[in-house]
């Protein structure tokens, strides 16, 4: 198997080898290489469930929980080293992600011992960005637009429109106060 083209000196980027070049290599020599051992996301689920509860292993997770690891991170780990292993694909992993998710919450369950489902807790507002913030970066980056906005905000102010607080939200199921 030909080696890659290593750089020779520090700075020179076209002595590297060109993206994509290990696309073109044998990569029979690892795990991931061959045909996955599970093809069916129940087969993989099960093994991976089986690996979970050798008292070892179980015993691992515990602790990871009770550091605070979160079971989306545990999953993460598990799919990863099982397609490295050439144990399934990354698309089966990615089918047993719910699956696996339950039976770890199940598993702290039942000892009682507390868990987070996601490494982020805010999810919901994850990826928002406040009006304070909205609106220094518009001041820094779109002066012009900042300008009118606020005159416009100031002109409503001088005619006797005060802002408003926002409702708080509500679900689509709940009554509205005239409705009752």
């Amino acid at each position: 198997m030909a080696q890659p083209p290593s750089r020779k000196t520090v700075g020179d980027r076209f002595s590297a080898a060109p993206p994509g070049y290990s696309l073109t290599q044998d990569n029979s020599q690892w795990p991931w290489g061959q045909p996955a051992k599970y093809a069916d996301p129940d087969a993989a689920l099960e093994n991976s469930i089986k690996k979970l509860m050798k008292p070892r292993n179980k015993n691992e997770l515990f602790k990871l929980l009770m550091v605070g690891v979160s079971i989306e991170v545990i999953i993460e780990g598990i799919i990863f080293t099982g397609f490295q292993e050439g144990m399934f694909t990354p698309d089966v992993g990615l089918l047993m992600k719910p699956s696996l998710a339950l039976v770890i919450s199940d598993m702290a369950e039942e000892e009682n011992i507390p868990y987070r489902l996601f490494e982020n807790d805010d999810a919901e507002t994850d990826g928002t960005m406040d009006d304070e913030t909205f609106l220094r970066m518009m001041q820094q980056n779109n002066p012009r637009m900042f300008n009118m906005i606020r005159e416009q905000a100031n002109a409503a102010f001088r005619a006797g429109n005060t802002p408003r607080e926002p409702e708080p939200e509500r679900g689509f199921l709940s009554a509205r106060q005239g409705d009752k």
